[in-house]
Protein backbone atom coordinates (compact mmCIF):
# COMPACT_ATOMS: atom_id res chain seq x y z
CA UNK A 1 0.00 0.00 0.00
CA UNK A 2 1.38 3.43 -0.93
CA UNK A 3 1.57 6.21 1.64
CA UNK A 4 -1.14 8.11 -0.23
CA UNK A 5 -3.60 5.32 0.59
CA UNK A 6 -2.26 4.24 4.01
CA UNK A 7 -3.68 5.36 7.36
CA UNK A 8 -0.66 7.41 8.36
CA UNK A 9 -2.72 9.25 10.95
CA UNK A 10 -5.17 7.22 13.01
CA UNK A 11 -7.94 9.06 14.85
CA UNK A 12 -10.65 7.85 17.20
CA UNK A 13 -13.21 9.63 19.38
CA UNK A 14 -14.04 8.45 22.90
CA UNK A 15 -15.54 10.35 25.87
CA UNK A 16 -15.15 13.66 24.06
CA UNK A 17 -11.44 13.07 23.38
CA UNK A 18 -10.19 12.80 19.81
CA UNK A 19 -7.00 10.75 19.86
CA UNK A 20 -4.79 11.63 16.91
CA UNK A 21 -2.01 9.08 16.52
CA UNK A 22 1.00 9.39 14.24
CA UNK A 23 0.95 6.01 12.53
CA UNK A 24 4.11 5.48 10.53
CA UNK A 25 6.23 3.63 13.10
CA UNK A 26 8.35 1.79 10.54
CA UNK A 27 9.72 5.21 9.49
CA UNK A 28 9.90 6.57 13.06
CA UNK A 29 6.81 8.64 12.22
CA UNK A 30 8.82 10.81 9.82
CA UNK A 31 6.57 13.34 8.12
CA UNK A 32 5.84 13.18 4.41
CA UNK A 33 3.25 15.01 2.34
CA UNK A 34 0.51 12.38 2.69
CA UNK A 35 1.00 12.29 6.46
CA UNK A 36 0.84 16.09 6.66
CA UNK A 37 -2.49 16.18 4.84
CA UNK A 38 -4.02 13.50 7.06
CA UNK A 39 -2.75 15.20 10.21
CA UNK A 40 -4.19 18.53 9.14
CA UNK A 41 -7.54 16.89 8.36
CA UNK A 42 -7.63 15.32 11.82
CA UNK A 43 -7.07 18.65 13.57
CA UNK A 44 -9.59 20.31 11.28
CA UNK A 45 -12.10 17.68 12.44
CA UNK A 46 -11.35 18.73 16.03
CA UNK A 47 -12.17 22.32 15.05
CA UNK A 48 -15.37 21.43 13.25
CA UNK A 49 -17.08 18.91 15.53
CA UNK A 50 -18.50 20.27 18.83
CA UNK A 51 -18.67 16.78 20.34
CA UNK A 52 -14.87 16.83 20.35
CA UNK A 53 -13.86 18.65 23.53
CA UNK A 54 -10.18 17.73 23.81
CA UNK A 55 -7.41 16.22 21.67
CA UNK A 56 -4.83 13.64 22.67
CA UNK A 57 -1.82 13.60 20.33
CA UNK A 58 0.09 10.29 20.44
CA UNK A 59 2.34 8.19 18.23
CA UNK A 60 2.70 4.50 17.36
CA UNK A 61 6.02 2.74 17.89
CA UNK A 62 9.08 3.64 19.91
CA UNK A 63 9.67 7.15 18.50
CA UNK A 64 7.23 10.03 18.69
CA UNK A 65 8.31 11.80 15.51
CA UNK A 66 11.70 12.03 13.79
CA UNK A 67 10.75 15.15 11.82
CA UNK A 68 10.86 15.51 8.06
CA UNK A 69 11.24 12.36 5.96
CA UNK A 70 14.51 13.02 4.13
CA UNK A 71 14.21 9.98 1.87
CA UNK A 72 13.11 12.02 -1.12
CA UNK A 73 15.53 14.89 -0.46
CA UNK A 74 18.76 13.09 -1.24
CA UNK A 75 21.01 15.64 -3.02
CA UNK A 76 23.06 12.78 -4.49
CA UNK A 77 20.16 11.98 -6.81
CA UNK A 78 20.53 15.30 -8.63
CA UNK A 79 17.69 17.51 -9.75
CA UNK A 80 16.63 20.91 -8.41
CA UNK A 81 17.04 21.63 -4.73
CA UNK A 82 13.75 21.66 -2.80
CA UNK A 83 12.15 24.93 -1.77
CA UNK A 84 11.92 24.37 1.98
CA UNK A 85 10.06 27.64 2.47
CA UNK A 86 7.31 26.33 0.20
CA UNK A 87 7.27 23.07 2.14
CA UNK A 88 6.79 24.94 5.40
CA UNK A 89 4.09 27.22 4.06
CA UNK A 90 2.21 24.38 2.36
CA UNK A 91 2.46 21.54 4.88
CA UNK A 92 3.92 22.42 8.29
CA UNK A 93 2.71 25.89 9.15
CA UNK A 94 -1.01 25.34 8.50
CA UNK A 95 -1.07 22.44 10.97
CA UNK A 96 0.83 24.34 13.66
CA UNK A 97 -1.59 27.24 13.25
CA UNK A 98 -4.57 24.86 13.51
CA UNK A 99 -3.28 23.38 16.76
CA UNK A 100 -2.62 26.76 18.34
CA UNK A 101 -5.95 28.24 17.22
CA UNK A 102 -8.01 25.23 18.31
CA UNK A 103 -10.28 26.49 21.14
CA UNK A 104 -9.97 23.13 22.89
CA UNK A 105 -7.09 21.65 24.92
CA UNK A 106 -4.47 19.50 23.21
CA UNK A 107 -2.53 17.00 25.34
CA UNK A 108 0.59 15.43 23.85
CA UNK A 109 1.90 12.07 25.06
CA UNK A 110 5.45 11.81 23.77
CA UNK A 111 7.48 8.61 23.96
CA UNK A 112 10.97 7.97 22.64
CA UNK A 113 12.46 10.85 20.70
CA UNK A 114 11.14 13.95 19.01
CA UNK A 115 13.49 15.42 16.43
CA UNK A 116 13.32 18.43 14.13
CA UNK A 117 9.75 19.40 13.36
CA UNK A 118 8.57 16.57 15.61
CA UNK A 119 9.54 18.87 18.48
CA UNK A 120 7.32 21.58 17.02
CA UNK A 121 4.33 19.23 16.92
CA UNK A 122 4.80 18.37 20.59
CA UNK A 123 5.41 21.95 21.76
CA UNK A 124 2.46 23.31 19.78
CA UNK A 125 0.28 21.24 22.12
CA UNK A 126 -1.04 22.79 25.33
CA UNK A 127 0.18 20.20 27.82
CA UNK A 128 3.11 17.88 27.05
CA UNK A 129 3.70 14.67 28.99
CA UNK A 130 6.78 12.67 28.02
CA UNK A 131 8.21 9.34 29.02
CA UNK A 132 11.31 9.59 31.18
CA UNK A 133 13.40 8.03 28.40
CA UNK A 134 12.21 10.54 25.80
CA UNK A 135 14.61 13.01 24.22
CA UNK A 136 14.25 16.27 22.31
CA UNK A 137 16.76 16.40 19.46
CA UNK A 138 16.88 19.78 17.73
CA UNK A 139 18.79 18.51 14.72
CA UNK A 140 18.51 21.48 12.36
CA UNK A 141 22.03 22.76 13.05
CA UNK A 142 23.49 19.42 11.99
CA UNK A 143 21.81 19.79 8.60
CA UNK A 144 22.74 23.42 8.01
CA UNK A 145 19.16 24.60 8.64
CA UNK A 146 17.33 26.80 11.11
CA UNK A 147 14.63 25.65 13.58
CA UNK A 148 11.28 25.83 11.83
CA UNK A 149 7.57 24.97 12.12
CA UNK A 150 7.47 27.31 15.11
CA UNK A 151 10.41 25.71 16.96
CA UNK A 152 12.35 28.97 17.27
CA UNK A 153 9.27 30.68 18.76
CA UNK A 154 8.39 27.85 21.15
CA UNK A 155 11.95 27.43 22.42
CA UNK A 156 12.62 31.14 22.95
CA UNK A 157 9.27 31.66 24.66
CA UNK A 158 9.45 28.60 26.91
CA UNK A 159 13.17 28.64 27.76
CA UNK A 160 14.40 32.20 27.25
CA UNK A 161 16.94 33.34 24.68
CA UNK A 162 20.10 31.98 26.32
CA UNK A 163 18.89 28.41 26.78
CA UNK A 164 17.09 28.37 23.43
CA UNK A 165 20.29 29.42 21.65
CA UNK A 166 22.40 26.83 23.44
CA UNK A 167 20.04 23.99 22.51
CA UNK A 168 19.47 25.17 18.94
CA UNK A 169 23.11 25.91 18.10
CA UNK A 170 24.65 22.84 19.74
CA UNK A 171 22.03 20.32 18.67
CA UNK A 172 22.61 18.44 21.92
CA UNK A 173 19.67 16.25 22.98
CA UNK A 174 17.57 17.28 25.97
CA UNK A 175 16.21 14.47 28.11
CA UNK A 176 12.60 14.51 29.26
CA UNK A 177 13.52 15.00 32.96
CA UNK A 178 15.73 17.94 31.95
CA UNK A 179 12.94 19.31 29.73
CA UNK A 180 10.61 19.21 32.71
CA UNK A 181 13.18 20.98 34.89
CA UNK A 182 13.66 23.70 32.26
CA UNK A 183 9.92 24.22 31.77
CA UNK A 184 9.88 22.90 28.20
CA UNK A 185 7.23 20.31 29.10
CA UNK A 186 4.87 19.83 31.99
CA UNK A 187 5.89 16.41 33.28
CA UNK A 188 8.20 13.44 32.63
CA UNK A 189 6.63 10.10 33.57
CA UNK A 190 7.64 6.44 33.70
CA UNK A 191 7.14 4.97 30.23
CA UNK A 192 4.58 2.41 31.38
CA UNK A 193 2.41 5.05 33.00
CA UNK A 194 2.49 7.62 30.18
CA UNK A 195 -0.48 6.42 28.07
CA UNK A 196 -2.84 6.08 31.02
CA UNK A 197 -1.86 9.40 32.60
CA UNK A 198 -2.20 11.27 29.31
CA UNK A 199 -5.58 9.73 28.51
CA UNK A 200 -6.92 10.40 31.99
CA UNK A 201 -5.85 14.05 31.72
CA UNK A 202 -7.45 14.44 28.29
CA UNK A 203 -10.71 12.87 29.50
CA UNK A 204 -10.75 15.16 32.53
CA UNK A 205 -10.27 18.21 30.33
CA UNK A 206 -12.93 17.02 27.89
CA UNK A 207 -15.42 16.78 30.75
CA UNK A 208 -14.71 20.36 31.77
CA UNK A 209 -16.22 23.68 30.64
CA UNK A 210 -14.95 23.66 27.06
CA UNK A 211 -15.62 27.32 26.29
CA UNK A 212 -13.82 28.46 29.43
CA UNK A 213 -10.88 26.09 28.93
CA UNK A 214 -10.51 27.02 25.27
CA UNK A 215 -10.73 30.74 26.04
CA UNK A 216 -8.09 30.35 28.76
CA UNK A 217 -5.78 28.62 26.27
CA UNK A 218 -6.10 31.43 23.73
CA UNK A 219 -5.76 34.12 26.41
CA UNK A 220 -2.51 32.69 27.75
CA UNK A 221 -1.08 32.29 24.25
CA UNK A 222 -1.78 35.94 23.54
CA UNK A 223 -0.36 37.21 26.83
CA UNK A 224 3.31 37.26 25.78
CA UNK A 225 2.56 39.67 22.95
CA UNK A 226 0.21 41.91 24.98
CA UNK A 227 0.78 44.67 27.46
CA UNK A 228 -1.26 44.72 30.67
CA UNK A 229 -3.90 47.15 29.40
CA UNK A 230 -4.52 45.07 26.28
CA UNK A 231 -4.67 41.88 28.32
CA UNK A 232 -7.15 43.40 30.78
CA UNK A 233 -9.39 44.33 27.87
CA UNK A 234 -9.07 40.85 26.38
CA UNK A 235 -9.93 39.24 29.73
CA UNK A 236 -12.97 41.47 29.98
CA UNK A 237 -14.21 40.46 26.54
CA UNK A 238 -13.67 36.74 26.98
CA UNK A 239 -15.10 36.75 30.51
CA UNK A 240 -18.23 38.38 29.13
CA UNK A 241 -18.61 35.48 26.68
CA UNK A 242 -17.90 32.73 29.21
CA UNK A 243 -20.16 34.42 31.77
CA UNK A 244 -23.14 33.94 29.47
CA UNK A 245 -22.37 30.24 28.94
CA UNK A 246 -24.46 27.33 30.18
CA UNK A 247 -21.32 25.86 31.72
CA UNK A 248 -20.85 28.89 33.95
CA UNK A 249 -24.45 28.66 35.13
CA UNK A 250 -23.93 24.96 35.85
CA UNK A 251 -20.65 25.62 37.64
CA UNK A 252 -22.21 28.16 40.00
CA UNK A 253 -25.29 26.00 40.56
CA UNK A 254 -23.16 22.96 41.35
CA UNK A 255 -21.04 25.00 43.77
CA UNK A 256 -24.11 26.27 45.62
CA UNK A 257 -25.65 22.80 45.70
CA UNK A 258 -22.35 21.25 46.86
CA UNK A 259 -22.20 18.69 44.05
CA UNK A 260 -19.85 17.98 41.12
CA UNK A 261 -20.60 20.08 38.07
CA UNK A 262 -21.83 18.37 34.91
CA UNK A 263 -20.52 20.56 32.10
CA UNK A 264 -21.91 20.23 28.58
CA UNK A 265 -19.23 22.18 26.79
CA UNK A 266 -21.35 25.16 25.85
Amino acid sequence: MTDEHAELIHSSLDQGVLEIRLNRPEKMNALNEAMHLQLRAAFQRAHDQPEIRAVLLTAAGRVFCSGQDLGKRDPRQGGPRPDLGHSLETFYNPTIRLIRALPKPVVCAMQGAAAGAGISLALASDIVLASENARFVLSFARLGLIPDAGASWFLARLLGEARAKAIALSGEPVSAPEAERLGLIWRALPEAGLPGEARALAIRLAAGPTLGIGSTKILLQEAAASDLDAQLDRERDLQRVTGFSDDYAEGVTAFLEKRPAEFQGR
